[in-house]
């Protein structure tokens, strides 16, 4: 009897009960089970190419959120960052492609790269925040290989997890509206004011108002590689405008949309490999542990719903959420920290993008690897991708903050229990510029009111533990003070 008959039609490898599986198959297809899950090499390949189109955008945010200055001042390499975020979505893609044999995509998660560019690099090295990186995948790994990930997962509300999502969407909002030039520190005695002076000042913060209306537009129409479509009109309009207005050009955040050279260059490995563990005398032992717990907070969350979702979409999954390589999908995306550590290019999570691929027919691993591959690609065109503006590219970074807001219809608004913690997680993130502010206060707060009400076993140990954690967390300064530690 061959292997043909007696592989299971139901299973959640095949495409469906009665599929028939064509003898003489290639290697490829029996590597990536592309006929036994309903599929064709073509789908495939169109698949990996639309999740790309609908991701790289990436390879622009994730270099403008992690931009700028070291804690000693030392000014980023942005064809390094760049190349670091293109090398780490490639290898994490390829990786799930090939081995975990599913249709996902992983890139830099811009809510890691948000809490690496606001908490942790303006308090150590460059390095040592890449460091931080690492552990923090290690960490995921760890929590995967013993079945934690899913146990904490369960024990945090729902309702939590959706206020941190939402509140990093507006966290992630902010930063673009303020990279912009849209949002202003106040020059008065307001903390925040729109534009310099209470108005919109010069050409590039008008093209990123034309650019976000963009890409809301072609939203609301349906438009598939909305926001890549919105930031290469966006960037041809910069361009034109800067060609025919006598523009400053430090008006620019960025410099000048204008191509130097070759739109081909050798990648820029300048980066790699920039990761110091310890040395970390001077933060302390309690905020080094703060952010590696809030790195893992901002990284895995929505990863296991992605996943779950991306793969019911496929029809991979059972009635059950089970899925073929879903504990080799969940490592890889833990591995994603440390990868993207060692690259200098932030932890690399799922991208919920890649269901876009599955729309157009991917099922299997193959379309993982088209898109790594186009990825890889992009590692020999940096100067071409420079030319975005920061202005362009910010509005993107808006458009995702209001997609991440999408959270809010799922929480219960009459429920004080609920909508006090989702609250104070939802606007002290943004408020504080940091997320685990957010996250703490959410937790304090719902163990609190769970407690008024008399309904404190509803909590569970794990969120009591958490509770007294963040309750330290806040109060550590007037601990050391009593105690006399400096």
């Amino acid at each position: 009897m061959t292997q043909q008959s007696v592989e299971p039609k139901t299973s959640p490898e095949g495409a469906g009960p009665g599929s028939r599986i064509p003898a003489g198959r290639s290697w490829l297809d029996r590597y990536f089970h592309i006929s036994e899950r309903g599929s064709s090499v073509a789908r495939e390949v169109r698949g990996g190419v639309t999740t790309f189109m609908a991701m790289a955008y990436i390879l622009l945010l994730n270099p403008l959120i992690l931009g700028g200055e070291d804690v000693n001042g030392n000014l980023l390499s942005q064809p390094g960052l760049i190349t670091a975020t293109a090398f780490a979505a490639a290898a994490t893609t390829l990786l799930m492609g090939f081995v975990g044999k599913v249709p996902l995509a992983l890139a830099a998660g811009l809510s890691v790269s948000g809490v690496l560019a606001s908490q942790v690099a303006p308090n150590m090295t460059w390095p040592q925040a890449m460091g931080m990186c690492v552990i923090y995948g290690v960490v995921i790994c760890l929590l995967v290989v013993t079945g934690l990930r899913e146990m904490i997962m369960n024990a945090i509300p729902l309702a939590l997890k959706h206020g941190i999502t939402m509140g990093i969407g507006l966290f992630i909002a902010f930063i673009g509206l303020f990279k912009a030039g849209f949002v202003h520190k106040g020059a008065g005695a307001t903390p925040v004011s729109l534009g310099p002076a209470g108005e919109l000042a010069g050409w590039p913060v008008l093209i990123f108002s034309v650019t976000l209306l963009l890409i809301f537009m072609l939203q609301a129409r349906n438009i598939p590689g909305a926001i890549l479509i919105g930031i290469v009109v966006g960037t041809l309009i910069a361009i034109v405008i800067n060609a025919i207005v006598d523009i400053d050009p430090k008006s620019w955040s960025s410099g000048p949309p204008e191509l130097e050279g070759s739109a081909v260059s050798a990648p820029d490995f300048s980066l790699f490999g920039n990761v110091e563990f310890g040395g970390w005398g001077d933060v302390g032992v309690m905020t080094v542990g703060m952010i590696v717990f809030t790195l893992v907070l901002a990284g895995f969350f929505d990863a296991m719903a992605t996943i779950i979702g991306v793969g019911t979409e496929a029809k991979l999954a059972d009635d059950k959420g089970r899925m073929p390589g879903l504990s080799k999908a969940l490592f890889i995306d833990g591995a994603g920290g440390v990868i993207g550590g060692v690259a200098s290019g932030s932890g690399q999570t799922v991208f919920v993008e890649s269901a876009t691929g599955v729309g157009e027919g991917a099922r299997t691993g193959l379309a993982s690897a088209v898109t790594g591959l186009f990825f890889a690609a992009c590692l020999f065109f940096t100067p071409l991708t420079a030319i975005v503006p920061t202005e362009v590219a910010s509005a993107a970074l808006v458009v995702i903050g209001a997609m991440m807001m999408q959270n809010a219809r799922h929480v219960d608004w009459g429920d004080r229990s609920v909508a006090i913690p989702v609250f104070l997680t939802v606007v002290l993130m943004p408020f504080t510029y940091t997320i685990t502010t957010g996250v703490a206060a959410g937790v304090i707060a719902y163990s609190a009111i769970k407690l008024a009400q008399g309904r404190a076993r509803e909590v569970g140990a794990f969120m009591w533990g958490l509770t007294v954690i963040f309750i330290v967390f806040f109060a550590l300064n007037p601990i050391e003070s009593w105690l006399g530690v400096h």
